[in-house]
């Protein structure tokens, strides 16, 4: 009787062993991950896709979508709360390694791919082609009266010109205050305070005829706007890539493959189109991201 309770304990125990691996692996022997994302509506687009993609590979995926800021998002990925986030170059360089902005998209990525693997043993997967940065944007109509296309052509007809400025963009480095360290001064005709949900909408109306944007941004779909080229580099790049904690990449480099695969397909009009539906057409970002990657061949 002994012996067949031993038998029976050693079952259990063995099964107790199994069920807590069990927490950390999928069925398939995949590690189960658990993907994040900042509480903007692209950063919650491609939080989506990523966890979709590794779903489609045979990973068990939980998500921890909308987490907030920055900090927050890379807090939760050093304490291992998530595995993975879409991050933006410029700010890993800016924001959380705190050096100062340089304009090279190589020497930026080269840069937080280094320092994030060196003090955090975080890593940088390939970047999108998908660049986030900060950019100004006026009206087709402004653009060919005054042959306006590049920043550096603003300082000669500012002088005509509206500005329909956001919060804090006359008084900060990396606004206008730095533009025109950059490119020479704007003295515009007019400058007002808009929110930034009605900046666009303010210089297509006439009220004013340039304003600040975010070159992913979905309402530059619309062939009404024209961004202005940043011809001096005076913005750093923001190239979003997947971040992901050493540990997990260790366990199954695979799951590169799957993160990169996406990346491969995401460019600025892309971002803006999958922004546009989201924010302009009202339709749900899960399905955004599901359509983008059946579309793209991504998943079945």
């Amino acid at each position: 009787m002994k012996k067949l309770t031993s038998i029976v304990s050693m079952i259990l125990l063995t099964s107790l062993v199994l069920s807590a691996c069990g927490s950390k692996e999928g069925s398939s022997g995949k590690p189960n991950l658990t993907i994040g994302s900042k509480n903007f509506t692209e950063s919650l687009i491609l939080g989506e896709m990523y966890s979709l993609a590794l779903e489609d590979a045979g990973y068990k995926v939980k998500r921890k979508l909308n987490l907030g800021g920055t900090l927050v998002a890379h807090e939760a990925l050093k304490k291992g709360d998530i595995d993975m986030y879409p991050e933006y170059t410029g700010t890993g360089l800016i924001n959380v390694l705190e050096s100062a902005p340089k304009s090279d998209a190589k020497v930026v990525y080269d840069e937080v791919a280094k320092g994030y693997k060196e003090k955090f043993n975080l890593i940088w997967l390939e970047p999108t082609n998908a660049n986030d940065s900060q950019g100004l944007v006026t009206t087709k109509k402004i653009a060919e009266k005054y042959n306006l296309y590049k920043i550096s052509d603003l300082p000669k007809n500012a002088p005509e010109l509206n500005m329909a400025a956001v919060p804090e963009f006359e008084e900060r480095e990396d606004g206008l205050k730095g533009l025109n360290a950059a490119y020479g001064k704007s003295n515009f005709k007019s400058i007002k305070l808009f929110d930034y949900g009605i900046k666009y909408r303010v210089i297509l109306d006439g009220e004013a005829d340039v304003t600040v944007g975010f070159t992913t941004d979905g309402d530059l779909t619309n062939p009404d706007l024209v961004l202005l080229e940043d011809d001096k580099k005076f913005w750093p790049p923001y190239f979003v890539a997947p971040v992901i904690r050493g540990a997990t990449l260790d366990k199954d480099p695979d799951i590169a493959k799957v993160l990169n695969a996406v990346s491969a397909k995401l460019d600025n009009a892309k971002v803006q189109a999958l922004n546009a539906d989201v924010d302009i057409n009202k339709k749900e970002y899960a399905d955004v991201a599901k359509a983008f990657l059946k579309q793209e061949g991504l998943i079945k």
